[in-house]
């Protein structure tokens, strides 16, 4: 019984993040955002600290710190003091080191680190699961609300300026819908492997489709077959949850690369 209610709580909680996780991926792959969701996630880790340090929440602290790393770098870009990889590099290294920092200083809370950085799905609690799913259904809403505005901002952004697209608001907006989904994935996929999962349906799914709203639903649905597989080779070889995820995701993608190429050849 205990067994049983552990699985089901994953698999609401992976499949929440995995059905929001694959359609925004799509645009951290069409913008070749990799680099800025890998610093996200290390910026989660003073989040974690901020939140247990004062009692506010991993997740809400997590939220808060992911936002104003987002914020700051959107307004360091406008004033283009350096190049954006590098700001990315000094944020998001200065705020994992800092958090650590922080944690190791926390002599009254006690923390598992390798938790926080490689997720463990099936230790999830109840609590965990409803900030998973309301942060994944409200990214949701929002990412379906803000789709034309994103995609033409992606493809073109000038063309999209001249169809009246605010793209510094739609910029901002996508990255804290970026923030949420970190926040509330941190538990179960982890720190170091919340853009993997972010990256890789996309990907595959950008090798299956021929359209935005293609890539977007393959993706979906290949982020929803990874956290199944993920559980299943966790629970079947004792291997840790999070990283079985990705795994699961990376075979998908390996698997995926004949059919595509047998495909684009039949098409010739």
């Amino acid at each position: 019984m205990l067994e049983e209610t552990y699985l089901i709580r994953a698999l609401i909680g992976g499949l929440a993040i995995a059905l929001v996780v694959g359609p925004l991926g799509c645009f951290v792959v069409w913008r070749k955002m990799a680099y800025f969701g890998d610093s996200l996630s290390h910026s989660a880790l003073l989040g974690v600290a901020l939140g247990l340090a004062t009692g506010m929440g991993v997740n809400l602290g997590t939220i808060v710190v992911c936002a104003l790393f987002a914020i700051l770098l959107v307004w360091l870009q406008q004033r283009r003091i350096l190049a954006t990889d590098t700001l990315l590099g000094i944020l998001a290294h200065a705020a994992l080191s800092i958090g650590m920092v922080v944690l190791s200083l926390l002599n009254n809370v006690r923390a598992d680190i390798h938790n926080y950085l490689f997720g463990d799905i099936l230790a999830v609690s109840w609590g965990d699961i409803y900030w998973a799913v309301a942060g994944g259904l409200f990214v949701l809403i929002a990412l379906v609300v803000l789709w034309r505005p994103l995609v033409l901002a992606t493809v073109h952004e000038d063309l999209a300026r001249a169809e009246g697209v605010n793209t510094f608001l739609v910029q901002l907006g996508f990255m804290l819908l970026m923030t949420i989904i970190v926040s509330v994935s941190l538990r179960m996929i982890g720190i170091l492997l919340i853009t993997s999962l972010l990256i890789i349906p996309a990907a595959t799914a950008r090798l299956l489709s021929r359209t935005p709203e293609q890539m977007a639903l393959f993706a979906g649905i290949i982020g929803v077959l990874s956290v199944i597989g993920g559980l299943w080779g966790s629970l079947e070889l004792d291997t840790p949850s999070g990283p079985s995820v990705v795994v699961a995701a990376t075979a998908i993608f390996v698997f995926s690369l004949p059919f595509t190429l047998w495909l684009r050849r039949s098409v010739r």
